[in-house]
């Protein structure tokens, strides 16, 4: 339960800060004062500008390195969808332009958002000289915020690609109604926003389960190679007490480990991006992915994106590096499926047939792949019998799971599918009778004499009237 001082400081949130008079109206930084035990601790800087002042932390790592900007592997990550119109050139410009991309990542008063939450931490960072410079804006109370914001507009001023991780549902809404709580200081609004989580989870979470950035780092970044752990990390849960207590006159020390937090977060955000990008560039991300769920997360990630042939090819380097069974199973549905599109049916009727006969316990998944082997020999081939034939195999199939192994299935649905492959045997049949009438109908022989020119013009003579 929330202590009253801890209500009392989200409710202040809801009040506009008064502005700080300043005499210089541009941003400035000087040196600390003596007494701001933090500022000494973190090596930071004051900034000031026309709404007052801030402290500003700057530190340049050179891990991670800039990654390169492939304007095809940018198509993929941008928020569109495959048949919307070709980026435009403005745009494609920034994004293949390394100095136009802002990371960013906040430290919030509370992880729940809404307008009594404040961002008393906001961290940037962006390439610079090979390497990655990181500012860390952060205010000492609540009427430096107007302060924080003015900065934050300034660098998505000069910036206008924002890269963030979950910030189009958590960090960037929460700026936006920071902004319009002071009523005086106006946002700039980015020109795209390429919020990494949602490709980190089409990627990564079958193989993870969880795709929190530590877990990438851990998993798939291999974050102490490029220089930094998270070994005596604090929990982002434990952030917005550290700070309530730094304004209540608490120790100043707890606070440097959310600075050095938020530092981990943004290059892990970068090197995110770099590996990201890379994966999807390479035309063959083998030595590049740790294994081959990843190439089939890539697989999926490039087919939502319109890119089949692509697709199709991931698919099948997924497929022989060995997938689980759960996964392999799905990778050959869409891999017949795309074949199919691609009017490769020799290659979907065999992945068809793997998975009606090799089902390993999905029933649904067999039961689909002889739908679509029947329709193939029904209307490609012309082929009722064959089709008929495996329509039946379906349905026996059917009847056992009913005695076995159906109750892990929607009794509902096993009746709807039944009754879907019934009507289609009904009309096979009815196929195959016709066919076999055509072809078995009688011939003149040709001993037979022929018919007599008086009977033929008989026949050609016209009606009556």
């Amino acid at each position: 339960m929330r202590t009253f001082d801890e209500r009392v400081s989200r409710v202040a949130a809801l009040r506009p800060a008064k502005r700080r008079p300043a005499a210089e109206e541009d941003f400035a930084a000087r040196p600390v004062d003596e007494s701001d035990a933090l500022a000494r601790r973190l090596g930071a800087a004051v900034g000031k500008n026309r709404f007052g002042e801030h402290l500003v932390v700057q530190q340049w790592f050179s891990s991670p390195e800039p990654c390169g900007l492939n304007p095809e592997a940018l198509r993929l990550l941008l928020p569109v969808k495959p048949r919307t119109p070709r980026v435009p050139p403005s745009l494609n410009e920034r994004l293949s332009d390394p100095s136009q991309w802002l990371f960013l990542d906040t430290e919030t008063t509370g992880l729940a958002g809404g307008t009594g939450t404040y961002a008393f931490l906001i961290g940037l960072a962006w390439w610079e000289s090979g390497g990655l410079q990181v500012e860390q804006l952060f205010m000492r109370d609540y009427g430096e915020e107007h302060s924080l914001l003015v900065e934050l507009a300034a660098r998505m001023a000069s910036r206008r690609v924002l890269v963030t991780f979950n910030g189009k549902s958590f960090d960037w809404p929460l700026l936006e109604t920071r902004y319009a709580m002071t009523r005086s200081v106006r946002p700039h609004l980015p020109e795209t926003h390429l919020d990494l989580l949602h490709t980190a989870r089409a990627l990564w979470k079958m193989r993870l389960g969880s795709v929190r950035l530590t877990e990438l780092e851990r998993h798939v970044l291999d974050a102490p190679r490029m220089g930094w752990r998270r070994d005596h990390d604090i929990d982002s849960a434990l952030i917005p007490q550290i700070y309530f207590d730094y304004l209540r006159g608490g120790p100043s020390e707890p606070l440097a480990g959310v600075f050095r937090h938020n530092q981990m977060d943004l290059r892990g955000l970068a090197a995110l991006a770099g590996k990201i990008l890379a994966l999807l560039e390479s035309a063959e991300p083998l030595g590049l992915a740790d294994d081959p769920l990843d190439i089939f997360g890539l697989s999926r990630l490039v087919q939502r994106r319109g890119e089949a042939s692509r697709a199709r090819h991931l698919y099948e380097s997924a497929l022989g590096a060995g997938l689980p069974r759960d996964a392999g199973r799905a990778a050959r549905r869409e891999l017949a499926l795309l074949a199919k599109r691609a009017g490769d049916f020799e290659r979907a009727n065999t992945l068809w047939s793997e998975l009606a006969e090799n089902p390993q316990g999905d029933l649904q998944e067999a039961f689909r792949a002889y739908e679509q082997l029947a329709m193939y020999f029904e209307h490609r081939e012309k082929e009722p019998h064959r089709a008929a034939e495996l329509t039946r195999k379906a349905l026996a199939s059917l009847a056992r799971a009913r005695g076995s192994r159906w109750a892990a299935f929607d009794k509902s649905r096993a009746n709807n599918l039944e009754a879907r492959f019934r009507r289609r045997l009904t009309r096979l049949e009815r196929l195959e009778t016709r066919q076999m009438h055509r072809n078995h109908k009688p011939l003149r022989s040709a001993n037979s004499p022929a018919p007599s020119s008086a009977a033929t013009e008989s026949n050609q003579k016209p009606g009556p009237g």
